[in-house]
């Protein structure tokens, strides 16, 4: 059974946070950067770029 998070821990946790798709690092940016392609990953340099996952998937 997950356990109840705080609202403050998850806005904290997932708000604006982006994952890179080749190298994994974590990005924090606005949506609207990212859909427009203006946001990069800092590491590899590439514009691909999904948002962090709210639940572990097993």
């Amino acid at each position: 059974m997950p356990k109840q998070r705080f609202p403050e821990a998850e806005e904290r946790l997932f708000h604006r946070v982006f994952i890179c798709m080749k190298c994994g690092a974590k990005i924090r940016s606005d949506l609207l950067k990212v859909r427009d392609g203006k946001a990069k990953c800092r590491q590899c340099k590439t514009k691909q770029l999904r948002p962090k996952h709210k639940e572990h998937k097993a």
